[in-house]
Formats: C-alpha cells, structure tokens, sequence
C-alpha cells in the first residue's frame, strides 16, 4: 500500500492522552520500589509523605512542560523545543537517545518486566521472558501501524483496567486489610535512611508523565488541554500511590514493608486471600503491556520529526494520513527495540540493566528542556504565551535542580549500562555531522 504523505491530525482527547501518561508512568515500580523507599523512611508518615512530594515535584515539572507544550505545540514534543530553543545539534542528538536509548530502552524493559511474570503462567524455555518481550513488542508496533484510533482506544483500555485494578486492591488493603503478626511489633526505624536515595525510586517511579508534550500536535485544543492533562494525570496517579503505599502500610507495617521483596503479592495475599499472586500478576503484565504500547506511541513521534527535519533521514518524516501513523518511525523503533531484547536475553539481570540503560540520558534531557522554558522567556518567544508557569523562575529552577541531583545519582549508583547508554547517545555525534552534510 503507497503511504500517502501528511500531517498530524488533532485526533487525541483530554482522555486518550491522560491514559498515555498513567498507561506510561503506573508499572513494575509500585509494587517493587516502596520496600527500598520504606528503607530510607524514619516512620510510616515520612514514607507516605515521599510518595507525596514525588507527585508535588512532577507536578512542577507538568507546569513547565505545560508552557513548553501551549507555546509550541508539535508532534516533535521535546525535540521540537530543543531545537526552537537551542538549535539543531542538541535536538538531533536528542532524538537519536530517544530513538535509540529512551524510548527502545523503556519499551524494551517493559517487554522485559512482562516476560518475568508471564513466565509464572507459562515458561517458553531459558528465554521465555525475552521471547515474550519480543512477541510484545512486535504486536504492539503492528497495532500502531494498523492505526492511531486503535492504538489509542487500546491504551484507554488497559489504562482503565490497571488504575480499576489497582484503585480496588489499595482500598481494600486500607479497609478490610487486616496486618500481618509481623507488622505488629510496631517498627524500630532507625533514622539511618537518606531521604535523597529514597526520593530517587520515588521519582523513577513517577517517570514518564513528560511524554504528553509528544501529543501536543494531535491534542484537541491543546492551549486549553495540556494544562488539564498533564495536572489531572500526575494527581490520578499520586492518588494512587499514596492509596496503594496506605494499603502497604496497613497490611505490613514499616518494618515489614522495609524487608518484603514482593509487596504487591503480600497485599493481595492478605485482602483478597492466600494464591492471589496471579492478580498481581496480571495487573504488572497488563500494566507492562500498557506502558510499551504508550511508550511506542509517543516515541515514534520523536522519530517521525526527525526524518521530516532531516533530508538523509527523510524515511521517517512520512505520516501515513489514512491510519494517522508514522508508520516506517514505528518500524525503525520496533527494530531497535527488538536488538535490545536480543541483547538483554544475554544479559544477567536485562531488567536493571534497561534501567541503568535508560535513566542517565532521561534525566539529563529532562533537566535542558526544563531549561529552556528560560531561553523563550528571554527571547519573548512567543511575544504572549497562552500560558505561564506559575511561581516563574522557582518553579522551574526547583525542577531543573531536581533533574540534575538525580542524573547525578544515576550516574554514581548504575551499573555499566548506563555506560553503554552514553556510550550510544555519544554516537549521535558523528550521525548528526553526517546528517549535516
């Protein structure tokens, strides 16, 4: 079939993209990342309260996005206002870690995390987690491609059932859940924990709600919406972080949460009966599923703005008008997310290293754009932007600085993935220099 070339359309609602925010951000983290965040708690209400300010801190990073996102709405979302921002060095170097390393590494692992449970249902052999990687990613690429609208009404799905899911477990564990003879013993914290490391996981957990500025340019009306949906996104998912750490609290006690290694089957063990693990289960699978898919959805965008910018790579600046796709983007993506599996199933542990993969180049890329809000404002860039991030220049100063702490922190406690992952974004170097010429 000839693809025929267009533009984005403005096909996403309010609901379509906060269902790619929660689809992204709610995954494996919650039910592996509060033990270590319990950790470096004192007491049960500064464990509560981390979760809190995680959500309070990504909220401030929503509101720069969000004038970032009003003032230059486009498929290219942050490599857009990199570009307008700081030229086209910085972007294409931007796009090539989102093309090779981000968005492939992020899909990647939650092929990865949904092979490790669905192997609990049924082991497919020594890889069978990397071949159930490997099978997602290929179907969730040829649904894309098949179209946008399916795509999408897909994603609200699994988005609904995983926050239905998880609504329901984390009330029960706050009502009905009884705790544990172990968790009675009150707690003997220590104080010994830090707060930085502990607002680390935190914040890797509420990873990813960024991305809506990726639907800016299919996003209806979006100097009016993309306030409400990156706001109304992170304080869904904060609720429910805080509701599910409650039912944690509750079930386990602090010291039982600070020593349990799986949290989510524990909780479900206790409200809803001995052998629930396959609940969990498959709320982790179908959040897996749900956060790939999102990721591929926004991540093809990125590359389709590349090509269109991009004369040597023009492959991918096609959008495919009939099914609202950049359907050869997702190809490319597919294929590289496809050589990480393939790598990662030789690897030891291919989950943490996705992580240490990823997370260096996400956070250093999350702090320049954070900054560039800085560079529009000084070149009254747009002269009235529809608008303007509240509490200017705090709020994204306080953002910025968060970012940097935590590229830091992935750096210093990552492994040699994230050695690999800069070695692959350094790359882009001479590719741009080629592209140049």
């Amino acid at each position: 079939m000839k693809q025929t070339p267009g533009t984005p359309r403005k096909i996403f609602t309010i609901l379509n993209v906060i269902a790619v925010i929660v689809g992204i951000v709610i995954g494996i983290g919650i039910f592996r990342l509060p033990p270590i965040v319990a950790q470096n708690a004192s007491s049960g209400w500064e464990f509560i309260l981390f979760w809190v300010a995680g959500g309070g801190l990504s909220i401030l990073g929503a509101l720069c996005y969000a004038e970032l996102a009003t003032s230059h709405p486009d498929a290219g979302g942050e490599y857009h206002f990199l570009k307008k921002a700081y030229g086209p060095a910085l972007s294409f170097l931007f796009s090539w870690g989102r093309m090779t390393v981000i968005q492939t590494g992020s899909i990647a692992l939650a092929g990865f995390i949904l092979g490790d449970y669905a192997s609990s249902f049924l082991e497919l052999g020594p890889y069978s987690s990397s071949v159930y990687a490997a099978v997602a990613v290929v179907v969730l690429t040829a649904l894309n491609i098949w179209g946008t609208r399916p795509s999408k009404r897909a994603q609200n799905a699994m988005a609904g059932v995983v926050v239905s899911m998880l609504l329901l477990l984390g009330l029960l564990g706050v009502t009905i859940g009884t705790p544990l003879p172990e968790a009675s013993s009150g707690g003997t914290a220590s104080g010994d924990g830090s707060a930085g490391l502990a607002m680390i996981f935190v914040l890797l957990t509420y990873g990813g709600w960024n991305e809506a500025a990726y639907l800016s340019g299919e996003l209806r009306n979006v100097r009016r919406n993309m306030v409400k949906v990156l706001v109304t996104g992170i304080l869904l998912i904060t609720a429910l972080y805080v509701l599910i750490n409650l039912a944690y609290l509750q079930v386990l006690g602090l010291d039982g949460l600070r020593a349990a290694d799986t949290v989510g089957i524990a909780l479900a063990d206790q409200v809803l009966g001995t052998g629930s693990g396959y609940f969990v289960g498959a709320i982790i699978i179908l959040a897996a599923l749900s956060t790939a898919n999102a990721t591929i959805i926004t991540g093809a965008r990125t590359n389709y703005a590349l090509g269109r910018d991009f004369a040597p790579l023009g492959i991918l600046g096609i959008w495919n008008r009939p099914t609202d796709t950049p359907r050869n983007a997702l190809l490319v993506q597919g294929g590289i997310a496809l050589l990480l599996v393939l790598l990662g199933a030789f690897t030891e542990e291919a989950v943490s290293t996705m992580v240490d993969y990823t997370a260096p180049v996400f956070w250093f890329f999350l702090m320049v754009t954070t900054l560039s809000l800085f560079v529009f404002r000084y070149r009254g860039d747009p002269p009235s932007p529809p608008y303007r991030v509240p509490g200017y220049p705090v709020t994204p100063v306080l953002f910025a600085a968060t970012c940097a702490y935590l590229l830091w922190s992935s750096l210093t406690v990552t492994g040699y993935g994230a050695l690999y992952g800069a070695g692959i974004l350094l790359l882009g170097i001479p590719v741009y220099w080629w592209v140049r010429r």
